[in-house]
């Protein structure tokens, strides 16, 4: 600033924002968040049940394996774990929790091999449905 030259003080209208623009502007962040919370919802749904699809099938996998190279099935999917065909129980990501996987037992042999029945199946615990009306514990 040069000596002698004084700058103009603002005025009162130019000092800030006015109370009426602050609440169009949160009125528009309220919109764009009512809008994007149900969408990300959705997608952290459709997340979990791709990844229960994904751990389904390589437990079943697993228990497929298990299965022809033992001759005999596994009696549980720690016994997986064990013998090195799983790092270890996957969580379940609908209920978030190892322990709630269904294990279906039948006394068929699945192999000519086999001498031992035991899990041939794998279905998730929890109760709730899903995105396309059916029941996880069934998938």
């Amino acid at each position: 600033m040069r000596k002698g030259i004084a700058m103009p003080a603002p005025s009162a209208a130019e000092s800030g924002f006015t109370l009426m623009e602050l609440m169009i502007v949160m009125f528009i962040i309220g919109i764009l968040a009512a809008m994007a919370v149900p969408a990300f919802r959705a997608n952290m749904v459709a997340a979990k049940e791709a990844v229960l699809r994904e751990d389904l099938q390589v437990m079943r996998q697993a228990i497929g394996s298990y299965t022809v190279d033992k001759q005999k099935a596994p009696q549980a999917l720690a016994d997986l774990v064990s013998a090195g065909y799983l790092k270890a129980i996957p969580k379940d990501p609908i209920t978030g929790r190892t322990d709630t996987w269904i294990e279906s037992q039948s006394d068929d042999m699945t192999t000519i091999d086999q001498t031992e029945a035991g899990i041939d199946d794998v279905h998730s615990g929890a109760q709730s449905t899903a995105s396309d009306g059916s029941s996880y514990s069934t998938w």
